[in-house]
């Protein structure tokens, strides 16, 4: 990959916070207009990788480079350069929609001469017109996340950090803000995106997977799972799954089980052996009806199991 074609990079980055490591020397490149996904569980490391990238907070050791810029010398310069949206918005709840927006302007330093129409740009990205003077504070949750995407545009960033951009706004909005994420990804702007929802990372051109400050995994959506889960992957539906989850772990041949929603997701090394066994158990315990499938792994499967295996590794080396 090109020097050119590389929007973020970084190389061993530390961040320490006492004795506590929260980002343990990871490394990983951005491509320039790609969507990247920063995914794992709250406290995984994902803001803090966030903020010391867009010059926020210096790493304790490490490097690296956004837009060209180095992390640790030119953090002024990143800020000028980056758009960023934090997963609390960013916005002043007691200014109206027009003095938030007149307040980035400010901010990013955009040209006197400019600011009319990239106001005019921000309220029509936020389907905002008409409201210009209402308060912030006034507006429902998706109307704040796409006024704070805005604001986080008005200079033109050519890369946008967005930490947890969908947290706390229903389906039907998280649908609608990924359709505007990528409709930017194709004018060439790279989106660095942080989330711990696994059902949108299938939006990105790759991710990788933190976990206790440790990258467990990383690929295309299609890679990680292709590649994540060598074992099959057994759905097993049953009313009240979570009453059978323990017993249904412990019956031979079935590596790991947990639950996706109202089923139970079992990896095991041969269905056609394991299959009958689970129907057996069933009927001995009178389970009622139950269907058990062979199915392909979810990327939430996948980070499931990278998970376990970092931990069963991690138990091992304490």
């Amino acid at each position: 990959m090109s020097v050119e074609n590389i929007a973020v990079s970084v190389q061993n980055l530390e961040k320490k916070f006492g004795e506590f490591t929260a980002v343990n020397r990871i490394n990983f490149e951005v491509k320039a207009g790609e969507i990247f996904g920063f995914l794992g569980p709250n406290g995984a490391g994902k803001s803090t990788t966030i903020r010391m990238l867009c010059g926020i907070i210096p790493p304790t050791s490490g490097s690296g480079q956004v837009g060209g810029f180095d992390i640790i010398k030119e953090q002024h310069k990143i800020k000028e350069n980056i758009g960023y949206m934090s997963q609390k918005f960013s916005l002043y709840n007691d200014l109206t929609i027009e003095e938030n927006i007149n307040f980035y302007s400010g901010i990013y330093k955009i040209p006197v001469r400019e600011k009319k129409e990239r106001f005019k740009e921000v309220i029509h990205t936020a389907g905002l017109e008409g409201m210009e003077t209402n308060l912030t504070a006034t507006l429902a949750g998706g109307w704040k996340q796409r006024l704070a995407l805005g604001c986080a545009l008005i200079h033109k960033p050519r890369i946008i950090f967005l930490d947890e951009p969908t947290s706390g706004v229903d389906p039907i909005t998280r649908a609608n803000f990924w359709g505007t994420i990528k409709e930017l990804a194709s004018q060439g702007v790279t989106v660095f995106v942080t989330t711990h929802y696994m059902d949108e990372a299938e939006n990105c051109n790759r991710m990788v997977l933190i976990y206790h400050g440790t990258i467990i995994a990383q690929g295309t959506p299609k890679q990680m799972k292709t590649n994540g889960i060598k074992d099959e992957m057994l759905e097993i539906s049953v009313a009240s799954s979570q009453d059978w989850l323990e017993r249904i772990a412990k019956i031979e041949g079935i590596k790991g089980a947990a639950l996706f929603g109202a089923n139970i997701h079992a990896l095991v090394a041969d269905s056609s052996k394991v299959i009958p066994r689970i129907e057996e158990f069933f009927q001995q315990q009178k389970a009622g009806e139950v269907n058990v499938r062979t199915i392909s792994p979810s990327l939430e499967d996948v980070f499931v199991h990278a998970i376990e295996d970092y931990d069963k590794a991690e138990l091992k080396t304490n």
